[in-house]
């Protein structure tokens, strides 16, 4: 069986965003989504309209990734980047943390993932939508590069055929 390991970041999450915005109603960005920046160290606002919803997809993928749960305080680490200081040297800094809250809220209204005193985690159905997405990306991946069957299951590559 194919998982998210196995198919590419990037197709997977642009596979991700398009199922949340159109089959979850509980992940809708509020109305100040459009005037936030992600953190101290941008400069301006994401340029993307629909960065909310590819910021949901890439956190539900690092929950199914991680092999303990993770928090707010982790994520804000991990979509943290360096501060431009003029000519001073760049400093790292922490992204703001109000957005991955209230993702991680929507994404536990929806079922999605979990919290636990140690943070959150992928529930069991979030970790089924994440292998049905990854199956679809990968069997989407063997019609343009026909190679790649042998590394799929027989009984996923009878649904190509």
């Amino acid at each position: 069986m194919v998982t998210v390991k196995d198919v590419p970041a990037d197709k997977l999450i642009v596979e991700l965003v398009q199922y949340l915005k159109q089959n979850v109603p509980q992940i809708r960005p509020p109305r100040w989504v459009a005037f936030v920046k992600t953190g101290s160290h941008r400069e301006r606002l994401p340029d993307n309209p629909d960065w909310w919803y590819y910021r949901a997809a890439s956190i539900l993928r690092k929950l199914y990734l991680a092999e303990e749960p993770i928090g707010i305080e982790t994520f804000r680490t991990i979509y943290g980047g360096l501060k431009r200081r003029g000519s001073a040297p760049p400093h790292f800094r922490k992204c703001g943390g109000s957005h991955i809250r209230k993702i991680l809220q929507q994404l536990e209204k929806a079922g999605l993932v979990m919290k636990t005193p140690k943070g959150r985690v992928i529930s069991s159905k979030g970790r089924e939508l994440l292998d049905e997405l990854s199956n679809k990306v990968f069997l989407e991946m063997v019609k343009t590069n026909p190679e790649l069957a042998k590394y799929g299951s027989p009984s996923l590559m009878k649904q190509l055929s």
